[in-house]
């Protein structure tokens, strides 16, 4: 039990194999250890066993908030989902905004943790600190657009309210190893297969019922400051400063552009920097600018909602009207992000402006990943011409067809659909296609090249998850400037930088608030707050240390699966004697063993792999551990007896 500020001691256990649910308590000492979250998210999950199969009964799909989530500190509307990922094999955490996050925490609970799986399909209702299940079978084949309608007809609230809908799409249903989870008007837990998990267990949805009851800080003195501190270096950054920062007027997107100037965009499944050096060197009609948040911002910009306690408004709602194969189609979306963009625009060949908003809005509603989607369907392309696609084809740029691929990678209808619904790290196998895959343990690379920006390359290798941005955003520095400029194509000192990256992004996503809170916050602010909130006197250092923590014990899960440094790799087009970069990058690639070796030295690793040592610095005190001694060399530790 803890009795810390921030937490509803309440985690509902259940299984849904007979649909039994049970009531557990929070231990503090894991409180005060992992935070919440992801980090508590990723204990439990580990807890579970890091050899159960993804999608088996036995794999847990936990649904954690953090002792920040739902309180008024600022960007708090955040939601972390933890599981064995199907896609990669991993251990995975995937977060959404909106609502959720904070109404689960207003409705009595710090977690849901789900396991087993569900005769018949079923889905979820939560309300002052119960959890009962509902048959779903008459939702099972529904998009999540009109599951939500149908939900919110029958559940006896108002969306958008006071209720709060997660739901997968046929994605989930059909186990799409990229499927996500869908929350409210289109914010994704998208990367890593949870909707695939959450369809494996029959689970359709997950409805939340409640007021606003936000936790009051324990210690409201030391809460107030770090909140005022945070509040002004919110509103004095350019980026995040309501209606003036780059992120409040265009949302990720602000990206696109800056990438393309930078010629750190990956075009055409990596083989350019940008859409200018595909322009030039194939004489193609592309353009980023037409795919770019001010382009969407000047033409097709309707709303600009937020989440919970945000004064940004990153989200960018848009409406479009366009033709697809002669009819006339209007889509009105709230998720034209720079990820997305990237992968369904100019990775996969095009730059259509209204045809990428209408692929959005289908990949949200068959509930698969945006990014995993678009790059899976670039390397069908690049292996289509090469030949080595007897299912069918795709052409580049063809987003016609990519809009109909949608639905059928969401259905797995046919031949191609079926092998694309997969993922990369199968499709290389089967089609001996390793050559065609931006993948890094089995999930792709979003929309930062590491032939331009290196932090990104060693960011993408050492992801516990597979390739992301999200795990140590280095473009923060690299781009940004923030917390200081330093410059993209330099390798060394990266690995220390990824590393700090990781561990600060660990602890915001173990609070759980958004990450574009450290566009202007730092670890002092997140310190104030924390401690307010909780009553707790922890320093600076001792929270990089729970960061850390929280990282290690995710590559400690890993390791016990089998991962090591051979898998923080990149593709080949990324490395030496791989495709050099252009323009600005002209004749770059990514240094990527030098960074390793700075990394692992910095973490205190054997190629890849956590020495006992560190887990019992890091008083990891869970599972076997790993075998391996630092003064070993890397040698597994000799047995006691």
């Amino acid at each position: 039990m803890t009795e810390l500020g921030g937490f509803q001691d309440r985690v509902a256990r259940v299984d849904l194999s007979d649909e039994s649910v049970a009531y557990e308590s929070i231990d503090e000492e894991d409180a005060r250890k992992y935070i919440g979250a992801r980090g508590l998210g990723v204990k439990y999950v580990f807890e579970q066993g890091p050899d159960v199969d993804p999608l088996g009964p036995e794999n847990l799909l936990a649904f954690m908030n953090g002792p920040l989530s739902g309180t008024q500190v600022t960007m708090s509307g955040r939601i972390a989902v933890c599981t064995k990922s199907p896609l990669t094999g991993t251990v995975t955490d995937s977060h959404h905004g909106g609502w959720s996050g904070a109404r689960l925490k207003w409705s009595g609970f710090d977690g849901l943790l789900f396991e087993g799986q569900a005769d018949e399909p079923v889905y979820a209702v939560v309300e002052d600190g119960e959890l009962e299940l509902r048959d779903a079978s008459h939702l099972w084949g529904k998009g999540v657009h009109e599951t939500r309608d149908t939900i919110e007809e029958e559940v006896d609230g108002s969306y958008g309210k006071n209720l709060s809908i997660m739901a997968i799409g046929p994605g989930g249903e059909n186990e799409v190893k990229y499927a996500c989870i869908i929350n409210e008007d289109d914010r994704a837990s998208g990367r890593g297969g949870t909707g695939c998990v959450m369809g494996s267990k029959n689970l359709k949805a997950i409805v939340i019922k409640s007021t606003t009851k936000m936790p009051q800080p324990a210690d409201s003195e030391t809460f107030k400051e770090g909140h005022q501190q945070a509040m002004q270096a919110i509103q004095e950054s350019d980026v995040t400063a309501p209606n003036e920062g780059g992120l409040s007027m265009y949302g990720t997107n602000v990206l696109m552009n800056i990438g393309e100037e930078m010629d750190g965009l990956p075009t055409k499944n990596g083989k350019y920097t940008s859409t200018e050096a595909m322009r030039e060197a194939e004489g193609v009609d592309i353009d980023a600018e037409r795919v770019s948040g001010e382009n969407v911002r000047e033409n097709i910009l309707v709303d600009e909602p937020t989440c919970h306690s945000c004064p940004v408004a990153c989200k960018k709602e848009v409406e479009v009207q366009t033709m697809h194969k002669g009819e006339e189609m209007n889509v009105r979306t709230e998720s034209y992000e720079y990820e997305s963009a990237y992968a369904l625009g100019p990775n996969s060949g095009h730059t259509d402006r209204d045809a990428v908003a209408l692929m959005i809005e289908r990949c949200n509603d068959m509930g698969v990943d945006t990014i995993e989607t678009g790059n899976m369907m670039a390397m069908a392309m690049e292996m289509s011409e090469e030949g080595k696609l007897e299912e069918g084809e795709l052409e580049w740029g063809d987003f016609e067809t990519m809009i109909d691929m949608i639905d059928r990678i969401g259905h797995r209808e046919d031949d191609l659909a079926d092998l694309l619904a997969e993922g990369p790290r199968r499709v290389a196998d089967r089609k001996e296609a390793h050559d065609n895959s931006l993948a890094v343990k089995g999930q792709t690379i979003a929309a930062y090249d590491p032939r331009c920006m290196k932090g990104m390359g060693i960011g993408y290798a050492t992801s516990n998850r597979g390739a992301c941005h999200l795990r140590g955003y280095t473009p923060s520095a690299e781009i940004l400037g923030i917390p200081e400029k330093v410059d993209p194509y330099e390798y060394e000192g990266k690995g220390e930088l990824t590393a700090t990256f990781q561990d600060l992004h660990a602890i915001s996503d173990s609070f759980d608030i958004c990450k574009f809170n450290a566009f202007a916050e730092g670890i002092e602010e997140y310190v104030l707050q924390y401690n307010g909130m909780t009553g707790l006197d922890v320093s600076e250092d001792e929270l990089m240390k729970a960061g850390e923590r929280i990282y290690t014990l995710e590559r400690y899960y890993n390791n016990l699966n089998g991962f090591d440094g051979a898998d923080d790799s990149l593709p080949e087009r990324f490395l030496e004697d791989g495709i050099p970069g252009q323009g600005a990058s002209e004749g770059e690639y990514c240094e990527l063993e030098e960074m390793k070796d700075e990394y692992y030295e910095h973490r205190g690793w054997v190629d890849g792999v956590v020495p006992d040592e560190k887990l019992e610095d890091l008083e990891i005190e869970i599972g076997p551990g790993t075998g391996v001694s630092a003064d070993s060399g890397g040698a597994a530790a000799p047995s006691d007896d």
